[in-house]
C-alpha cells in the first residue's frame, strides 16, 4: 500500500513504482486521507488522487475526518491518518506502507526532535526500512533526494501535483521549521546541509542499531517484567537509560514518568542500590538484591502490596 497525499513527494513515490515493478502493479493500492481542513481543496486533492489511480489502474481507498474540531497539533492530524491507514491495512491482510519522505522531511525532523531533547532512536528518524511492532514494513525509498529535486523532474516531465497551501501557515511546528528556520539554517550553513542532515540521521541510526543489538545481548529483562541491573553494572549509560525505557514500556500502569521523575529513577538503577521510588498513584520501582521491580499497592488493603 502507498500512502498518497497527492503531493509530489507521494506522487513521484506513486508513479516510480508503478513503472519500475510492473509485474506487482496489480497489488498496489493507494491509501489517502481527506482531513477536510482546507473545504473544496480538500475535496478536489481526493479527486485529483481518485483521478491518477484510475489512469494508473490501480485501487484507492480514501478516509475521511469527520466533525468540524480542528485539529490542535500535528501529532492528532497523523495519528487520525495513520488509524485509517492502519484499518485499511489489516482489512487488506496488507504488511507493507510506502511512505515518501524525502531529505527535506529529514532535516525538519531533526530540528523538531532536537527541541525536545530527542536521543538517537528519535533523531534517526525516518527511517528508509522500519519495522513496526505490528509486524508490519514501512519504506522510505525517497530519502535520499530532495524534494526540490522531486518537483524539478516532475514539472520536466510536463506531470502536476496537488499543492497543500495549509503547509505554509504557521499553525503547527513543522509548518514553522519549513517555513521560517529550514530555509534560514540552510543558507548559514554555506554547505548542503539537507545532506549532511540526511548523513547525520544514517549515523544515528547506526548508533542506536548497536545500542539495541548491545542490550539484546546483555537481556537484562527477565520474566514477569524484572530488570536483572547487575547485568548492568559495567555498562555504559546510554544502555542503562535504553534498558529502563524498555523496563517502563513493560509497565503501563507507570503512565507518563516527567523527564526528572525519568532522570532521578536512572540515577537510582545506576547506583543499584536498595531504594522504594513512587511511580504515580500506588506504584512503586523497588530495586531490591540487584533487581527492578513494579511494586502495587493492593486497593483491598493498604498495608498490603502486590509484587509483580
Amino acid at each position: 500500500m502507498v500512502a498518497f497525499s497527492g503531493g509530489a513527494d507521494s506522487l513521484t513515490l506513486l508513479l516510480l513504482l508503478w513503472a519500475h515493478w510492473p509485474e506487482r502493479r496489480s497489488g498496489l493500492h493507494a491509501l489517502h486521507f481527506n482531513h477536510r481542513l482546507r473545504g473544496v481543496a480538500s475535496d478536489r486533492d481526493e479527486a485529483y488522487c481518485r483521478k491518477v489511480c484510475r489512469a494508473l489502474g490501480i485501487g484507492i481507498s480514501v478516509g475521511r475526518r469527520y466533525g468540524k474540531k480542528k485539529f490542535t497539533n500535528e501529532a492528532e492530524s497523523r495519528d487520525a491518518r495513520f488509524e485509517f491507514i492502519g484499518r485499511k491495512m489489516q482489512a487488506r491482510q496488507a504488511k507493507v506502507l510506502w511512505l515518501g519522505h524525502q531529505q527535506n522531511d529529514i532535516a525538519e525532523s531533526m530540528l523538531m526532535r532536537l527541541a525536545r531533547g530527542s536521543g538517537t532512536t528519535g533523531l534517526a528518524a525516518p527511517r528508509p526500512v522500519q519495522s513496526m511492532t505490528n509486524g508490519r514494513l514501512h519504506l522510505r525509498p525517497l530519502l535520499g533526494l530532495k524534494h526540490e529535486e522531486l518537483t524539478t523532474a516532475l514539472a520536466k516531465a510536463g506531470l502536476t501535483w496537488r499543492e497543500d497551501t495549509s503547509n505554509h501557515a504557521a499553525d503547527y511546528f513543522r509548518n514553522r521549521v519549513r517555513k521560517s528556520v529550514l530555509p534560514i539554517w540552510c543558507e548559514a550553513a554555506g554547505r548542503d546541509a539537507l545532506a549532511g542532515a540526511a548523513l547525520a540521521r544514517s549515523m544515528l541510526e547506526e548508533d542506536d542499531s548497536a545500542l539495541e543489538h548491545w542490550l539484546k545481548n546483555l537481556a537484562p529483562m527477565e520474566r514477569g517484567g524484572v530488570l536483572d541491573l547487575s547485568k548492568l553494572q559495567n555498562a555504559p549509560r546510554a544502555l542503562m537509560r535504553r534498558a529502563l525505557h524498555r523496563w517502563l514500556l513493560r509497565h503501563p500502569e507507570t503512565g507518563n514518568l516527567s523527564r526528572a521523575g525519568f532522570e532521578a529513577l536512572l540515577a537510582m538503577a545506576m547506583a543499584g542500590k536498595p531504594t522504594r521510588f513512587s511511580l504515580g498513584v500506588k506504584v512503586f520501582a523497588v530495586i531490591r538484591e540487584g533487581r527492578l521491580h513494579i511494586e502495587r499497592i493492593c486497593r483491598k488493603s493498604p498495608s498490603a502490596r502486590l509484587r509483580l
